[in-house]
């Protein structure tokens, strides 16, 4: 598969996970980078995400949700790149079965910001089982929270 071919398969995977998963819109999710090197999913702050209403912070399943999403877009992207003669047909099956496993997160401090976003690295990139490392950082810098997660690609 040439990295043309991966580049269009992860163009296409994103469009789905940006624009056709309803509980992904509510939240406002968007990615703004989806490649073989990775991904950056972001989340604008707004009311309806506040977890706590007396510090105005991310709520913690958002946090969750939006690392979730990000391991699975890694661990899918990790699958991509691991062998040059992927057929879309194979891939398109591929995405319908992705799913997590298991997922761990660690808060490592308030979720204040305005913008909030989640990047993930592969740490092993399996043909059936694959697992993700994520970070969720706010506008300045701040690491919010960290996640490891596995997730089922094939």
């Amino acid at each position: 598969m040439s990295n043309q071919i991966q580049q269009e398969t992860l163009r296409r995977v994103a469009e789905v996970f940006d624009k056709n998963v309803p509980f992904h819109n509510l939240l406002g999710m968007d990615i703004k980078r989806y490649d073989v090197d990775g991904v950056e999913v972001v989340v604008t702050m707004k009311p309806e995400l506040i977890g706590n209403i007396h510090q105005q912070i991310l709520h913690g399943g958002v946090t969750a949700t939006v690392l979730d999403v990000v391991g699975g877009l890694t661990a899918f992207s990790g699958l991509v790149a691991s062998r040059d003669d992927w057929s879309i047909k194979e891939l398109e099956k591929r995405i319908q079965t992705l799913g997590t496993i298991d997922l761990r997160i660690d808060y490592l401090r308030p979720g204040r910001g305005e913008i909030f976003t989640g990047t993930g690295t592969v740490i092993r990139a399996g043909n059936r089982v694959s697992v993700s490392r994520m970070e969720l950082h706010n506008e300045k810098g701040d690491h919010i929270a960290f996640g490891t997660g596995t997730y089922m690609v094939g």
